[in-house]
């Protein structure tokens, strides 16, 4: 689907629904979930950036990269072969959005506020926010209903208050995860039922994860994964290098690299545990089919972009 000015307005008039929400939360003093997006941990900071250094690539901003520097990155990488990868990895090196009392900011986006109050897919988070909204309206402060711990009582009224939207944050955070995840294994187990129907069958494809147990590779046409086991990969002893994202034969010097071009074959489909297994092919045509969406080493659909919301 091609994204054109409408989508991209209609997203806009989101993003400033959401913020106006969270800044509407917080003149009025009043607590409710904002959507806090933090930026990378020193340890993933790392990583991203000696993945950057093996392309050619630099990330600014030292300890502390703002959104614009991440933004530079993406801007150096258009018209690259790789450009999908980069987006990913940079997502990669992000830490997962979570709902929370605290005004913290969301680095994807660059907002210091930001919340739930409308969204494509209706969320309970957004609920909470309109209930808010609407007990400022009304001159009264909204508390949620949410069970109380022992020691509760001993806290100051405000304390209590702001401790109670702290736990229904995290329950809320995990419940997300959690349908998240339940939707994935739904896809992967579809997918994996789509390309049974394939086994023996040849296709091409590019290489989109490396591991020291061995590369995953995502089919051209029908945009789905499955793995080359590292025993698949011939005699030689193969090493892992993290930073560069590769496989490395000793005796051969062979290198198996991200966004290389494979040609591979379905080789087993294992329905229970989500599974495309492939056999690398040599010298032999492909077949083209189309199918279903993207999906990544587990089996999830990618996201586009780089920023989370």
């Amino acid at each position: 689907m091609v994204r054109n000015d409408a989508h991209k307005l209609i997203e806009e008039f989101m993003l400033a629904a959401n913020t106006c929400a969270a800044d509407f939360m917080s003149r009025n003093r009043r607590n409710g979930l904002y959507r806090v997006h933090e930026g990378p941990t020193p340890e993933k900071l790392l990583k991203f950036r000696e993945y950057l250094r093996t392309l050619g690539l630099t990330l600014e901003g030292g300890d502390e990269p703002s959104t614009a520097d991440y933004a530079a990155v993406i801007q150096q990488a258009k018209g690259r072969s790789d450009f999908e990868i980069i987006q990913t990895m940079c997502l990669r090196s992000m830490q997962q959005a979570i709902y929370s009392p605290e005004k913290a900011g969301h680095f994807g986006l660059s907002y210091k506020l930001y919340t739930h109050f409308t969204s494509p897919i209706r969320r309970y988070p957004d609920l909470l926010t309109h209930r808010v909204i609407k007990s400022i309206l009304h001159g009264k402060r909204y508390r949620p209903d949410i069970e109380e711990e022992p020691g509760d009582e001993q806290l100051s009224v405000a304390k209590r208050e702001y401790i109670l939207w702290e736990r229904l944050g995290t329950m809320l955070s995990e419940r997300e995860r959690r349908a998240d995840d339940a939707s994935y294994d739904v896809q992967a187990w579809l997918k994996c039922f789509f390309v049974k129907e394939h086994v023996g069958e040849v296709f091409s494809g590019k290489i989109t994860g490396v591991a020291n147990f061995g590369i995953f590779i995502t089919l051209d046409t029908l945009f789905v994964e499955g793995m080359v086991h590292i025993s698949e990969l011939g005699s030689d002893y193969f090493v892992y290098n993290e930073s560069t994202h590769d496989l490395r034969g000793e005796r051969t010097g062979l290198r198996y690299k991200l966004t290389d071009a494979v040609q591979v074959q379905v080789a087993r489909v294992d329905l229970e545990a989500r599974r495309i297994d492939f056999r690398l092919v040599q010298g032999t045509s492909f077949k083209a089919l189309t199918g279903p969406g993207n999906a990544d080493r587990t089996g999830r659909p990618q996201k586009s972009g780089v920023y989370q919301t």
